[in-house]
């Protein structure tokens, strides 16, 4: 059964997603939109994995992956925001990537002390 964390990430990559499309065409926010897309769905990804974990070890693993790319996107809708001229949404989307930041890294430390 689903989970409101899984949820949560599911739709944070879909708002990320649906961001870019409204993002500028020029060449840096093309490799910016890659970069932003590719971490903000492998978050949720990654949490899908740890859900069917086959060890605490993997799991573990699987939401410390989950961790580094929620942080990395963080990063990119940072700089999206500092370049941007419209950025309400991304704002919206910082804080929550912030809040899946804390309650992801809660998650990890809690598991990687059991392993």
């Amino acid at each position: 059964m689903e989970n409101d964390l899984q949820r949560r990430l599911f739709q944070f990559s879909v708002d990320v997603i649906k961001g870019v499309r409204n993002l500028p065409n020029s060449k840096e926010y093309q490799v910016i939109s890659y970069q932003v897309l590719k971490s903000a769905t492998s978050v949720g990804a990654n949490y899908e994995e740890a859900q069917g974990a086959v060890s605490k070890a993997d799991f573990s693993n699987k939401v410390g992956i989950s961790l580094k790319e929620i942080r990395e996107t963080n990063y990119w809708i940072r700089i999206i925001i500092e370049i941007t001229a419209n950025t309400e949404h991304w704002i919206d989307l910082e804080k929550e990537s912030s809040e899946l930041m804390k309650i992801i890294g809660s998650i990890y430390s809690k598991t990687s002390k059991q392993r």
